[in-house]
This record gives C-alpha cells, structure tokens and sequence, in this order.
C-alpha cells in the first residue's frame, strides 16, 4: 500500500504564495510519476502538475509560469511552489501517486486565495 501525506495549505491574499509538500510512504517502487491535482467547488478534479521519475514535467496551462513542482526521489517528496497565486486558484489539492497502473492520493489540503 502507499501512503500519501500533504502540508503546506492555507488562507493567502491573492499575489501571495504558498508551498505545498507531500510524503509518500508504502511500497513505492523507483519508476513513478508523482503529481498535484486540485478540485474547486462544484468543478472537476483536475491536474494541476506532475513530475515523472526521470523528472519530465508537465503542468495545467492555467499555472504556468506561476507554479513550480519538485521532488525528491530519494525522500519520497513532492513539493509544489505557487507564486502569483489569483482566486481561481482556491480549491483542495491533492498530492498523487501513479504506479504500475495504479493511481494514490492524499488526504487533500485547502488553498484559499481571498483578501
């Protein structure tokens, strides 16, 4: 099994920032693709980035320039950087994990972008 832990949400004015992190813990094998997906309110969830092992990355055209994700294979980690964050951006962002056909998620962390 794998186990998915983020941090890092928050309440932040709009041109702020925030980090998100997460953990992966389980059975994780070394060919992965780890990643952020966000779920506003009465939308679908949709892909936000993600990173692949060889570290190849692909983002929404929605954050581009403004976001930035990170790992850290040898941790487990992800880590998403958010810059220039604007209201559209409020929504739940869940880390995620795919391997060998199969796809992970964490618990889920708030963002809010409100002055």
């Amino acid at each position: 099994q794998v186990q998915l832990v983020e941090s890092g949400g928050g309440l932040v004015q709009p041109g702020g920032s925030l980090r998100l992190s997460c953990a992966a813990s389980g059975s994780i094998f070394s060919i992965n693709a780890m990643g952020w997906y966000r779920q506003a309110p009465g939308k679908e969830r949709e892909l936000v980035a993600r990173m692949g092992s060889g570290g190849r990355s692909n983002y929404a055209d929605s954050v581009k320039g403004r976001f930035t994700i990170s790992r850290d294979n040898a941790k487990n980690t992800v880590s998403l950087q958010m810059n220039s964050l604007k209201p559209d951006d409020t929504a739940v962002y869940y880390c995620s994990l795919n391997q060998l056909a199969r796809q992970y998620w964490g618990q889920g962390t708030q963002v809010t972008v409100s002055s």
